[in-house]
C-alpha cells in the first residue's frame, strides 16, 4: 500500500527566500509543516517526538528580530533524527530502557542550525541501537515507506528520510556510520549527503548513558528534497570551512564501480545505473567501468566489518567471547589510513565515482534485523548482510558520499552515490546536483 499525498513541497531555501521577501511569516511556513505531519504522519510514523509549542515560539520570535545575518534557513520548519539530543526529550536510540533518557541541551548540530534560523519542529524515528536498515523500535514502534507502507524506509536515519519524502518537511540531519544517511535517501526518493569524517561535530548525538564522545566511523549529515538546500545545511553546521571545488559533467573523469567481490546489485537496479552513466557520457563527461586504482575492496571491506563491529559493541565481548584488543585496534587504523591513501592516488585520476547504496529498492519489512537476515535479490533469497559493502566503500575511508535519486525499479525509487576524495563534499554534491539537471532535461 503507497500513500496517494507524496507533496512536492517547497525547498528550504525556497521557503526562507519567502519569508525574507515578506511572503509568509516563519509562524505560517511552521503552522504549515505541522499540518502536514499531523495530516500525513498517521500511517508512516516518521515525527515520533514532537515539538510543536516550542517550535510555534521559536517562529514567533523570529519574526518578531526579523532575518539576521548568517540565517539561509530563516523560518525553515525541520526535524533531527531521535539520537541527537534536543533539550527537554527524550534521547532514546530506540532502546526501552533509555525511553526517560531525558536531554539537558541541545545537540552541536542543533545548536548550529538555530543559529542559522531553522526552526525544529520534532525528532524522527530509528531503530534500536541505529543498528538496522529499518526503523522500528519498543518505544515508537515502525516507521512506513511513503512509497509502499508494507516496505522499509530504511534505517537508521528511517524516520528522517520518510518525513522528507512524504512532504511533511523541506530537510532533516541524520547520521550514518553503515548507510544510515544514503541508504534512506534512496529508498524514500529523496538527496541526502555523508560528510567527510570529522567535519561536523557530533556532540549530544551520544548512546543513552555515555559522555557523547566522538566514535569511529560515525558522521552526521542532511537529507532533502534538493542539492542546494544539502549544501545550505551543510555549510551552516560544519566546524571549519571547507574548500568549494566544482567539476563540470563535460570534461568531468567518472569511474563507476557497480559490482564488488561481495556483493552486485539487482539487474534492474544496474540498468539504471548504466543509463545514467550513458547520459554523462552523451554530456560529455568520460566514464570508465574499471580502474587499476581501485582498492581491494574485498580486504578493505573485512576491516570496515571489523572496526564497524568494535566502535558498535562498545567494549562488550563478540557473541563468541573474544573481545579486540588495543593491538588490533591500532592495526586497523593502519590499514584505514593505507586504503585511504589508495583512494586518494585513485581520486588524481578521477573526479567522481559513481555506485549503488545498496543492492535493491527497499525491502519489505522484516521481523528482526535485516542483516540477520535474507533480501530478494532477482529472485534469489540471499543473505542480506553483504549489502554494507556499499555504505563501508565510502564510511572505511572517511570519504564524503551525496545521494540523488535516478529513478524507479518496479514502481520503487533508487538513488546513487557520488563519491569525492575527503574535504571535496561541496563537489560531490554539487555533482549530484548536475547528474539531477541532467536526468531532468
Amino acid at each position: 500500500m503507497a500513500i496517494a499525498t507524496l507533496t512536492t513541497e517547497a525547498t528550504a531555501t525556497g521557503i526562507a527566500s519567502d519569508i525574507v521577501a515578506g511572503k509568509l511569516s516563519a509562524r505560517d511556513a511552521t503552522e504549515a509543516a505541522i499540518a502536514r505531519i499531523e495530516a500525513l504522519d498517521g500511517p508512516i510514523n516518521a515525527v515520533v517526538v514532537r515539538d510543536f509549542d516550542a517550535a510555534r515560539a521559536a517562529a514567533n520570535r523570529l519574526d518578531d528580530e526579523g532575518p539576521q545575518a548568517g540565517q539561509p534557513l530563516f523560518g525553515v520548519p525541520m526535524t533531527v533524527k531521535e539520537s541527537f539530543n534536543l533539550a527537554g526529550h527524550p534521547s532514546t536510540w530506540g532502546l526501552e530502557y533509555a525511553r526517560n533518557n531525558i536531554a539537558p541541551s541541545d545537540a552541536a548540530v542543533v545548536k548550529r542550525l538555530k543559529r542559522a534560523g531553522a526552526v525544529i519542529v520534532g525528532k524522527t524515528n530509528v531503530p534500536p541501537d541505529l543498528a538496522d536498515w529499518q526503523s522500528n523500535n519498543p518505544v515508537y514502534g515502525r516507521t512506513n515507506n511513503p512509497h509502499d507502507l508494507d516496505r522499509t524506509p530504511g534505517g537508521s536515519s528511517g524516520g528522517a528520510a520518510a518525513a522528507v519524502s512524504a512532504g511533511m518537511l523541506p530537510c532533516e540531519f541524520g547520521s550514518d556510520i553503515g548507510g544510515s544517511i544514503r541508504v534512506p535517501a534512496h529508498y524514500c526518493g529523496i538527496w541526502g549527503h555523508k560528510p567527510t569524517f570529522d567535519v561536523i561535530s557530533l556532540e549530544g548525538h551520544g548512546y543513552p548513558g555515555t559522555d557523547s564522545a566522538r566514535p569511529a566511523l560515525s558522521v552526521c549529515g542532511p537529507l532533502a528534497r534538493s542539492a542546494e538546500d544539502l549544501a545550505t545545511l551543510l555549510e551552516v553546521t560544519l566546524d571549519h570551512p571547507l574548500q568549494r571545488r566544482d567539476v563540470a559533467i563535460k570534461g568531468g573523469r567518472f569511474l563507476l564501480i557497480d559490482e564488488q567481490p561481495m556483493v552486485g546489485c539487482s539487474r534492474g537496479y544496474r540498468a539504471e545505473l548504466d543509463r545514467v552513466a550513458g547520459q554523462i557520457e552523451d554530456a560529455g563527461g568520460q566514464v570508465e567501468r574499471r580502474s587499476e586504482w581501485i582498492p581491494d575492496l574485498a580486504a578493505s571491506h573485512d576491516s570496515y566489518l571489523k572496526m564497524l563491529n568494535i566502535a558498535m559493541a562498545g567494549g562488550l565481548p563478540a557473541p563468541d567471547g573474544t573481545q579486540a584488543t588495543v593491538r588490533d585496534w591500532f592495526d586497523l587504523c593502519d590499514i584505514q589510513a593505507r586504503v585511504y591513501r589508495q583512494w586518494r592516488d585513485l581520486f588524481g585520476a578521477f573526479d567522481f565515482v559513481l555506485a549503488p547504496v545498496s543492492a535493491t529498492p527497499a525491502f519489505r519489512h522484516h521481523d528482526g534485523q535485516i542483516f540477520q537476515g535474507n533480501i530478494e535479490i532477482d529472485g534469489e533469497n540471499l543473505p542480506a548482510s553483504p549489502q554494507l559493502a556499499w555504505a563501508g566503500l565510502v564510511t572505511f575511508p572517511g570519504l564524503p558520499a551525496t545521494v540523488l535519486p535516478i529513478g524507479t525499479v518496479d514502481g520503487l525509487p533508487v538513488g546513487m552515490q557520488v563519491i569525492g576524495d575527503r574535504f571535496q563534499d561541496y563537489q560531490t554534491i554539487d555533482g549530484a546536483r548536475q547528474i539531477g539537471a541532467l536526468l531532468a532535461t
